[in-house]
């Protein structure tokens, strides 16, 4: 059992044979950290590693023990005012006005599997042996309530998954002010944050500072997760890089409002914590209510970013992406948007179908604009069927038919949680929205947000979608999100429960995908948000692809795609070659490069393809074909960063097969330079004693050793464009 109890020492060991979780009773009968690392051998105790003394000014716990604080001791799940006065992981505001608690342990279990969260997405088994779990329960005698602290080691992965539960089994009502996830005490500082943020367009770049004595975090409060700061945070070493060195991950699956912080106290220890962001959150709970916290997922690495980044690529990829397209190889499909925008007839579209068709093109997807009043962003969201009949005669269901007859897949774009004020739905439920009463409303993109915490609204919409996919034969969704929110406020609501709107807006929008899942299982969903501002492990339960960036520029994605790999498995990321100049940066980048980027994700195009030339036809169709006859190891393979974009004027990076018989590497030169000198690309992953053939050729064979010490000499004469700006090769190795 990877889950050990010793009874003396009252000490839980979580291992597996790579991780070790040690966690101890403290003699004030709540629970603390001893170590989280690589895997030790277990012993009775590891007591030793807590350490006091008295120190001024630091109050104690027990009178006669003025070496117990917990100002300086290493705790699971702490809370403010008992002698520890850094941030908490939780605060109960009580009818007296305290929120002063004293959380004791009381008992625990043990047992196998893995623990479905109810309405929260989270990673699950498929077997009983895959995980094991351990719930330790600790109560407050006062207030009369339960505090449940849930872990689950898996047996394959260095990763371990948290959650917490309240339950009020007092008389009086109390309300939850803090509740994260996780917390964990580390005993040391010398550590860098890794984060990843950015805007829309850039969203996820890959940033990184020193631990400093104080707080750092990054947030979310626009009722998503957001395009600024990603739940997700990176504890290295100073010396830690992509290969070596240790790495601690962590990894919110949530969708909304949210906080990940990392507090270092005077005395040099760092305590980690994430969860529902408080500041916009407060949660009545009465006689017999309970709350749930979303899930963290926690990662330690003695091998580098690389080795934390593949833990939850493989983790996410097998076991948190669920249904029929987890471990199916995804459509190569064309999307209207950029060819067409709103301005689009039916001819014209069938026209593009048409032409993707007879490139090896399997799946149309018709953008925004097919329903209602819809041919600016001022009107029709929340209108989901077809009125405007000079655009689509036939309406949704014909286009289909022809589309399917075709031999192509139908797919459709939906904004499902928007509405705008000239619409047929804002007119029957003008209540509907998101708004305070007696304030001004804020637009963004002339939209705004449907009140998804009330059950009717999301029933709603429901019953229209529904109809349309039953109706219809559609294969694929593309659910965006185009706005965060604001002024929030739930007109269905009384005074005491609008700190719940913004957590409820989440779980009504994780309840209409979980109902459209389940009725249409054959449909492939991928979630958009202007982008990528909801690329999130919580949407990833529900759609195995989100929509990595508007920006489609290559040199633009290169860093998109580098940053979000640091957690998310490139089988999740959409990624499309699109004209040229960008719409968003205006940059002329090769074809080639722009596939050579795109390969590297879900592959698409978002273009009028009807406009190529014959040449860049041809072009596309050998794209198309080299991307089918690899798609298999793009989706299952081990995914290695090795150059990164953000510090080099090159990028590159490996794909291998989990057998190492096959490889696809890319290697991209962003700028040209006069009278540069040569240059190796080490590859990595590889297996050392097997003998590659590159890009198919059998004139020179290569032992894996020679490639990943030695590497291979870049001739800019076979990049394409000859190694001019924005030029780029892939090497595809394949074992003799």
């Amino acid at each position: 059992m990877p889950i050990i109890y010793h009874e003396n020492s009252k000490e839980f060991h979580l291992y597996n044979n790579q991780i070790s979780y040690i966690i101890k009773v403290l003699k004030n009968n709540q629970p603390g950290n001893i170590y989280f690392g690589k895997k030790v051998n277990d012993k009775e105790s590891f007591g030793y590693l807590v350490k006091g003394k008295p120190r001024s000014m630091a109050a104690c716990v027990f009178e006669d023990d003025p070496g117990f604080s917990l100002q300086h001791t290493m705790q699971e799940y702490p809370s403010y005012g008992t002698t520890d006065f850094r941030y908490p992981a939780f605060e109960l505001k009580q009818e007296n006005g305290s929120r002063i608690t004293c959380f004791e342990y009381i008992g625990h279990s043990i047992y196998m599997g893995k623990k479905k969260l109810t309405g929260l997405p989270a990673t699950y088994v498929e077997d009983e042996k895959e995980a094991y779990s351990l719930e330790i329960y600790l109560y407050d005698s006062v207030i009369n309530m339960e505090l449940t602290l849930c872990y689950t080691i898996f047996s394959d992965y260095p990763a371990i998954a948290r959650n917490v539960r309240f339950l009020n089994k007092g008389d009086n009502t109390v309300i939850l002010e803090r509740a994260m996830s996780a917390s964990i005490d580390l005993p040391d500082s010398d550590f860098e944050l890794i984060h990843l943020s950015g805007a829309w367009a850039r969203e996820r770049h890959i940033k990184c500072r020193k631990l400093e004595q104080g707080i750092q975090g990054i947030y979310s409060m626009c009722g998503i997760s957001s395009a600024e700061h990603n739940p997700f945070i990176a504890l290295k070493r100073p010396t830690a890089d992509e290969f070596t060195g240790e790495v601690y991950g962590f990894s919110l699956i949530y969708s909304g409002n949210h906080i990940a912080q990392v507090e270092v106290d005077t005395h040099d220890m760092t305590r980690v914590m994430m969860g529902i962001h408080p500041d916009t959150f407060e949660w009545p709970l009465c006689k017999g209510e309970a709350f749930q916290t979303p899930e963290v997922v926690m990662t330690y690495s003695d091998e580098g970013l690389n080795k934390m980044s593949q833990t939850y690529h493989s983790l996410y990829r097998k076991r948190l992406v669920r249904g029929q397209w987890r471990d199916r190889p995804r459509p190569i499909l064309i999307n209207n948007w950029e060819a067409t925008g709103m301005n689009f007839t039916e001819e014209k579209i069938l026209s593009i179908a048409k032409a993707g068709k007879e490139l090896g093109i399997e799946m149309f997807v018709l953008d925004d604009g097919w329903f209602g009043k819809r041919n600016t962003d001022k009107s029709g969201l929340g209108d989901w069927h077809v009125t405007n009949f000079s655009k689509l005669p036939g309406g949704i269901a014909r286009l289909a038919d022809k589309i399917n007859a075709m031999g192509l897949k139908f797919g459709l774009w939906f904004e499902p949680e928007m509405v705008n004020k000239d619409s047929d739905l804002y007119r029957a439920h003008p209540d509907w929205i998101i708004h305070t009463p007696g304030r001004r409303t804020s637009p963004s993109r002339n939209q705004y947000v449907l009140d998804f915490s009330r059950k009717e609204v999301v029933d709603y919409i429901y019953s229209v979608m529904e109809k349309l996919l039953s109706e219809v034969n559609i294969s694929y969704i593309k659910w965006d999100m185009n706005r965060y929110i604001t002024e929030c406020y739930s007109v269905d609501k009384d005074e005491k429960s609008q700190g719940k709107v913004f957590h409820e807006y989440i779980l009504g929008v994780y309840d209409l995908y979980d109902r459209l899942t389940s009725r249409f299982p054959h449909i492939l969903f991928e979630s958009c948000a202007s982008g990528g501002a909801r690329f999130d492990p919580g949407i990833l339960y529900y759609a195995p692809q989100t929509w990595t960036s508007d920006n489609t520029d290559a040199i633009e994605r290169l860093m998109i795609q580098y940053g979000t790999s640091m957690v998310y498995p490139i089988s999740s990321m959409g990624a499309h070659i699109s004209a040229v100049p960008n719409q968003q940066v205006g940059r002329v980048t090769p074809v080639e490069t722009r596939a050579n980027v795109a390969f590297f994700g879900v592959f698409g195009y978002e273009l009028d393809i009807t406009e190529l030339t014959d040449e860049e036809k041809s072009k596309v169709k050998e794209q198309i074909e080299f991307y089918k006859a690899h798609r298999e190891l793009i989706l299952t393979g081990n995914f290695y960063r090795i150059t990164s974009p953000f510090n080099s004027n090159v990028a590159s990076w490996i794909i291998v097969s989990e057998d190492k018989s096959e490889a696809m590497a890319g290697y991209y030169k962003i700028l040209n330079r006069a009278n540069e000198s040569f240059k190796r690309f080490k590859l990595v992953g590889l297996d050392p004693d097997k003998r590659y053939i590159i890009n198919g050729t059998k004139q020179d064979e290569f032992y894996g050793d020679e490639l990943m010490n030695i590497g291979i000499a870049i001739d800019d004469n076979e990049l394409c464009c000859n190694g001019s700006d924005f030029s780029s090769i892939i090497f595809y190795l394949k074992e003799k």
